[in-house]
């Protein structure tokens, strides 16, 4: 199936500077903001966007050009750099939330369908500075946008939209192209297929092994002792030379989180109190965790490798976020 048959163009927001974004990405996870947090960017950004765009996002990528946690410096042990809130209504101190912030330039690849990918190079680059500047105006990961400024600034920094082409070969020029476009920086896309691999592996070696043990055991340094040379006799009283070797799947791997899973039925509307929303069915939930790696544009092959997408099975209690680079590799 061709890439045509998703989506109709890509949209590419390069280049934006977040400020005091999240960094708490998960009850068992910190760093660079939860997918979840741009896949609801996504959904956001297409219920503000005008009629007279006719566009609708499916799909988004993202690449990190940087990354600047907001954490003490020195050691071993990190803490976030925390802000004293105001004092309560009766002039007592209030107490301090922990609430991790990081600083963030990221370029957004959204999978678009409309027909105004069909106009004309003009019409679709006014088109697509008008959705940057309603990205500007938005919170991403609750943290909010510094503006760029336009005038002057070069092409891979300008917000454009790309249709599809039919023909294979073209694509794939103009791809190669996009992928010049978003260097230096890192894509993030899942690595399922690595928690899959480990599980097995584990379990090979002991049953009673589960997936949060192939998940610890994928996000932490694994440091042993490895014998260099024969050692002597046990009766000369010395041991023979070791080298601590590092072992780490390839890549730059990383545990991140995927979605959620259901921990209650869905409740009626109004049933559950103090509900955000209480027109909408409700459901208690808990983190889906699993493992990412940051992969650079220019090693990707497909651009379906960048996409993430949302994917709901209520039935099954199901709200996940899928990527397909895993997929194909454990296909490959």
């Amino acid at each position: 199936m061709t890439l045509s048959s998703h989506i109709d163009g890509i949209l590419v927001i390069p280049r934006l500077r977040v400020q005091n974004a999240n960094a708490i990405s998960s009850p068992m996870t910190w760093g660079f903001p939860a997918i979840s947090a741009f896949l609801g960017l996504m959904q956001a950004l297409d219920r503000k966007l005008p009629e007279h765009i006719g566009l609708m996002l499916e799909q988004v990528g993202v690449v990190c050009h940087h990354f600047e946690p907001q954490v003490t410096e020195g050691g071993y042990t990190r803490a976030f750099c925390l802000t004293r809130n105001p004092v309560s209504k009766d002039g007592s101190t209030a107490a301090i939330s922990e609430e991790g912030r990081a600083h963030l330039e990221v370029s957004l690849i959204f999978g678009v369908k409309g027909q105004s990918v069909s106009l004309d190079d003009g019409q679709r680059q006014t088109m697509a500075e008008e959705i940057g500047h309603i990205v500007e105006g938005m919170r991403i990961a609750g943290g909010s946008v510094i503006p760029s400024r336009r005038e002057g600034m070069a092409w891979q920094s300008k917000p454009r939209l790309i249709p599809v082409a039919d023909s294979g070969d073209e694509w794939q020029k103009q791809f190669r192209h996009l992928r010049r476009q978003l260097l230096p920086g890192f894509a993030l896309v899942s690595r399922h297929d690595l928690l899959e691999k480990r599980l097995a592996e584990l379990q090979s070696q002991n049953p009673a092994a589960n997936a949060m043990d192939a998940w610890l055991d994928l996000s932490r340094l694994h440091v042993y002792p490895e014998a260099t040379g024969d050692s002597e006799g046990e009766d000369s009283g010395t041991k023979g030379k070791v080298e601590w070797q590092v072992r780490r799947p390839p890549g730059w791997t990383v545990p991140i989180p995927v979605g959620y899973g259901a921990l209650s039925d869905i409740y009626e509307p109004g049933q559950v109190a103090r509900a955000r929303d209480s027109t909408t069915p409700f459901r208690f939930v808990e983190t889906l965790y699993s493992i990412g790696e940051w992969v650079s544009p220019h090693r990707l092959n497909r651009i379906e490798d960048l996409f993430w997408k949302a994917e709901a099975d209520p039935d099954v209690g199901l709200y996940q976020c899928k990527n397909a680079y895993g997929e194909r590799r454990l296909n490959a």
